[in-house]
């Protein structure tokens, strides 16, 4: 029996696709250090813990299809209070996970055979939610050498067509850390309404700026409201990957009660991990500022590290937790194999994301990997330490 061509389509995550040679690596005796994927080592907030462990209902039962009423509540204090953004309950759906909320928005948004803009690298799963959607990706590429900076606004201009439905923006960005200024949010919101398209973007780091920067929300242009769509969750910001509970935001009516249909056929999001998210929004706000802290910590450590490696450029992210590493290598994957199947550095490795699955356009990234700097300093050293001597090692046995 045959599967589908729909299904033959989609590429395997270069997240999680080398998973099964860490899992023989472990088998081995050797610990890995993940690198791979945004998976924090911080704790997530006490008053989450303690929500799921005094969970008070007998059953775990069916919620609302458009959220729990106190965590969409919750949300609107929560924009008020620290984006400076003042929301209603109907412009909000929980959904399961920020991932549902992209999906859901192309689904909302397109037909199938449309096209939508994304400035690349971008979060590879995008890739797959579009073709779940039956949506062409548009890339529009930005540098390494540039740090991986918006390409000129006219690349993205030329690249509408009749069949663009949005642009796809994430801010700060996975896999960069680029943070979009408020002039390059408004160019391009004009540029939307000019063209009559939406804007989609993904803010789930926005607590994560570093040097001093600040981070300015889609969601303050009020005159562009009814063609934006913003997508959050509290993986990231709470440490709360496994939850898998996120949102929508638009003030356009029409999208939120068209995609209330998609969330309808799915029933509900997680019930009780949206009364944890509850209470990880009532945590106290010390705990997201020393989380940040942690992260530009961590965010220094790296890029000095890697770049003391020799033949390693990176990019020195502005947020996020992410960053792209260019290796003195042809081909970054079948690198990161040999490092998780081939080689140990005193019983350790590390694993990476090879970064061309972070593109759309073929060929790029293939001397790159994907680093989420979510471990502690001192697993980072380790870390980086295998990566120099992993090198040495690979460019050894490429010689014979």
């Amino acid at each position: 029996m045959e599967i589908s061509n729909r299904i033959r389509g989609f590429q395997a995550s270069p997240i999680r696709r080398l998973s099964p040679y860490a899992r023989a690596a472990k088998e081995r005796g050797v610990k890995v250090y993940h690198l791979n994927i945004g998976q924090p080592d911080i704790r997530s907030p006490k008053e989450a813990i303690d929500a799921i462990h005094t969970y008070p209902n007998e059953i775990i039962a069916y919620g609302e299809s458009d959220g729990d009423l106190a965590l969409r509540e919750a949300v609107v204090r929560y924009y008020k209070d620290s984006v400076g953004v003042d929301l209603e309950l109907d412009d909000i759906l929980i959904t399961t996970g920020g991932s549902e909320a992209i999906l859901f928005s192309l689904m909302a948004l397109c037909d199938p055979g449309d096209e939508v803009i994304v400035p690349e690298p971008y979060y590879t799963n995008v890739h797959s939610f579009a073709r779940m959607a039956n949506v062409s990706i548009v890339p529009v590429t930005s540098l390494l050498d540039d740090n991986f900076a918006l390409p000129p606004l006219s690349m993205i201009e030329e690249r509408i067509t009749s069949k663009t439905r949005a642009i796809i923006l994430n801010s700060p960005n996975n896999p960069t850390g680029h943070i979009y200024s408020p002039k390059e949010l408004e160019t391009i919101l004009r540029m939307c309404a000019d063209h009559d398209i939406f804007l989609i973007v993904d803010e789930v780091y926005r607590e994560f700026c570093y040097d001093g920067k600040t981070f300015t929300s889609v969601l303050k242009y009020d005159d562009y409201a009814e063609r934006v769509i913003c997508i959050d969750s509290v993986s990231k910001r709470f440490s709360m990957c496994g939850a898998r509970v996120g949102v929508l935001i638009s003030r356009n009516r029409n999208v939120i009660r068209e995609t209330l249909k998609l969330s309808q056929a799915r029933l509900c999001s997680p019930t009780v991990e949206q009364y944890a998210a509850l209470a990880a929004f009532n945590a106290p706000v010390q705990y997201l500022l020393d989380v940040k802290a942690e992260y530009e910590k961590r965010r220094d450590f790296i890029v000095k590290a890697l770049q003391s490696i020799p033949g390693v450029r990176c990019s020195r992210p502005d947020g996020a937790f992410y960053l792209i590493a260019k290796l003195p290598v042809e081909d970054a994957e079948d690198f990161a194999i040999f490092m998780l199947r081939d080689f140990d550095y005193n019983g350790e490795t590390v694993m990476m994301a090879p970064a061309e699955g972070f593109y759309e356009s073929k060929d790029l990234g293939r001397d790159q990997v994907r680093i989420a700097y979510v471990l502690n300093t001192e697993d980072l050293g380790k870390a980086c330490a295998c990566l120099r001597e992993g090198l040495k090692a690979y460019k050894a046995k490429r010689r014979f």
